[in-house]
């Protein structure tokens, strides 16, 4: 097997099974290997059936060879070139520190003086 396929290789398959796992991709008459669902696509993939059918002609990049298994691994998505990420919309600017007093609004600073004389007039009334 390692003398027919090697790692790095770009080849033609057809699906021939699909397992929640990953699919099974036949190279040849004798060998098939298997794309693991994390490889069908860039990005997340929830379920294979969304994206694979068997039946299904697919160029595959062989990613390794295990001889001693009898087992290589696939990857449809390094076929594919990567989706460009999006440019993030500019963010706001941070609000500064200091804010204006809107009317009907007034700052912690001044509510907390308030609440403080608030408090000890309270005070006041039940000492008496």
């Amino acid at each position: 097997m390692t003398d027919k396929f090697e790692t790095g290789q770009v080849l033609e398959g057809k699906v021939t099974g699909i397992q929640p796992y990953g699919a099974f991709v036949a190279l040849d008459d004798e060998t098939q290997g298997l794309v693991h669902i994390s490889e069908v696509t860039h990005g997340y993939v929830k379920d294979i059936n969304e994206h694979l059918t068997v039946g299904d002609e697919v160029n595959v990049k062989v990613l390794n060879v295990d001889s001693d298994k009898n087992k290589v691994s696939l990857s449809i998505r390094a076929t594919e070139e990567a989706p460009k990420k999006q440019a993030k919309a500019p963010r706001n600017q941070p609000a500064s520190n200091q804010q204006d007093n809107a009317a009907g609004f007034n700052t912690l600073k001044d509510k907390l003086e308030e609440w403080i004389e608030q408090s000890k007039d309270r005070e006041e009334t039940y000492k008496n």
